[in-house]
């Protein structure tokens, strides 16, 4: 493969080389491991819990592996526009499969969090990779369609990943909906060694190391505000308010530093482009609170209050990656014609609102039907949402600042989702165990962190209702606070620069009203 010429400038697609399916193909199989653990533990979640006996660290196996993709994202976009794509991109995919390995060798909670953190670090890594290194090779406008194929992908896994969970716990054990990535991992970094030829940048290395302790600091400091403020700790007790001290002086610091240093990880100047801005926040709030908060514990709703398996609770998730798969395809083809994204970002912003609302009115005697016909109009909303934001974000910047660009726009997106994950586990785990404390002395001694979904089916009729409607009762109310939450991110779309895709795919850009490099 060293004989073959790079691709050293984006072509259109009657130019694209023979070699570009192994690569989209590469990137195709990275966003499905990356995007597959974000909600793979989700119907496993119940049995690894009561397993492990850790309901009230149920939060950071999701969060976990959120937070360190977060963290994770910056470097991976600022290093990539600095020594190039593919060797961070395969240093990602084998640090996600080392920490695949070890999250099913865990012997207890703290080791199952501890070792999805290392995942997260890896998949950061590939989701970063995966739409910068396409960045690279097409220009924005063909582009659309193929980051809607990308959107389609990463909805099919989101939602493949809790039906996956469920089938292996249900049939095999918890441990191989991680095992199960590294057979794939080693296939991708396989197909991505051989397959994937990108130019070197050739600039200077200056990693801003600093910024990034700030960072990680700040980022991890938040995430903790948001799951045990009121839960393990009261909001006014000396460690949340110290930990909400050191994000607001991590936050001030982080700030400081990047005015300062010569290659910041996050550039302050992006944050005055006003397409940047406001496609960062849109999908920030909508993203995180709409799709993340609510795919993390749907399943385990579906499994406690209706009874159904962990297969089936996946199955019923896939109405929304029908929805989602739908309209990020048939969006991202509408685009690369038509050239313009805003109306669907605003049509997408007024479904997923309606959406999370109506799963919210959803009670332990509604029919199955309705749930799947909720999820659907909410994977709807998100197929416009996704990629499309990220696609504008692409427009708007020249092609040596899109790796930063995108991760910069993918780690406040990740924020939103860190943030909404943590604060409903939290709000979720605080209301469910006062409502089910109670109740202890009807268990038959067993705790109420060890409840699993086998155990609430065969609990007597009376005791099995009441731990139900106290399931009902302490999710679904959070879910109406997120449908008023994801409204905020429509009054913003409205605000939204609508500017025409570019055919080229320029180094540099002047700022007029409709071209992409103008701050506001």
């Amino acid at each position: 493969m060293t004989g073959t010429p790079y691709i050293t400038t984006p072509v259109t697609d009657s130019k694209l080389p023979a070699r570009f399916g192994w690569i989209y193909a590469a990137l195709i199989v990275s966003m499905l491991l990356s995007a597959l653990d974000q909600t793979i533990v989700s119907t496993a979640l119940p049995t690894i819990v009561g397993e492990l006996d850790g309901l009230s660290e149920m939060a950071w196996v999701s969060t976990g592996y959120i937070l360190a993709v977060t963290i994770g994202m910056p470097v991976y976009g600022k290093l990539g526009d600095l020594i190039g794509r593919r060797p961070l991109f395969l240093w990602a995919l084998a640090i996600f499969v080392a920490g695949s390995l070890l999250s099913g060798l865990s012997q207890d909670i703290g080791q199952l969090i501890a070792f999805r953190a290392l995942q997260g670090l890896g998949g950061g890594g590939l989701m970063i990779s995966t739409q910068a290194i396409l960045a690279d090779l097409v220009p924005v406008r063909q582009r659309a369609k193929y980051m809607g194929a990308i959107g389609a992908v990463f909805g099919l896994s989101s939602v493949a990943g809790p039906l996956l969970g469920g089938w292996i716990t249900d049939n095999a054990s918890w441990r191989w909906a991680f095992w199960i990535n590294v057979p794939l991992g080693v296939a991708a970094f396989a197909v991505s060694y051989f397959g994937i030829r990108l130019p070197k940048p050739g600039r200077t290395v200056r990693l801003d190391y600093l910024g990034t302790a700030l960072m990680a600091i700040t980022v991890t400091s938040l995430v903790l505000v948001a799951d045990w403020g009121g839960n393990d700790h009261a909001w006014g007790s000396p460690l949340i308010l110290s930990l909400i001290a050191v994000t607001i002086a991590g936050s001030i610091a982080f700030v400081l530093v990047e005015r300062r240093a010569a290659e910041p990880l996050i550039p302050l100047s992006m944050l005055r482009n006003r397409v940047f801005a406001l496609s960062t926040v849109i999908g920030m709030i909508a993203i995180g609170a709409g799709m993340f908060a609510v795919v993390g514990y749907m399943p385990t709703y579906l499994q406690m209050v209706y009874g159904y398996s962990a297969t089936v609770s996946g199955l019923l998730l896939l109405p929304m990656v029908a929805g989602l798969m739908l309209t990020a395809t048939v969006s991202g083809q509408l685009i690369a014609k038509i050239g313009r994204y805003k109306g669907f970002v605003i049509s997408g912003l007024v479904i997923v609102p309606a959406g999370v609302y109506l799963l919210s009115t959803l009670n332990s005697d509604s029919p199955v039907q309705l749930v799947c016909a909720y999820l659907a109009l909410l994977g709807t909303g998100m197929g416009l949402l996704m990629q499309n934001l990220v696609l504008a974000v692409q427009n708007a910047f020249p092609r040596s600042e899109v790796g930063t660009a995108t991760s910069a726009n993918n780690f406040f997106r990740e924020i939103g989702a860190t943030i909404a994950t943590a604060a409903v586990g939290a709000l979720f785990a605080e209301r469910l165990t006062g409502s089910l404390s109670g109740l202890a002395p009807s268990l038959g001694g067993t705790g109420t962190d060890s409840l699993t979904p086998a155990l609430v089916r065969s609990l007597p009729g009376s005791v099995r209702d009441q731990v139900v409607h106290s399931y009902v009762d302490a999710l679904l109310p959070i879910f109406a606070g997120l449908s008023v939450v994801a409204l905020a991110a429509l009054a913003l779309a409205f605000f939204l620069p609508d500017r025409r895709l570019r055919e080229d795919d320029p180094e540099t850009g002047t700022g007029d009203a409709d071209t992409p490099f103008a701050a506001g």
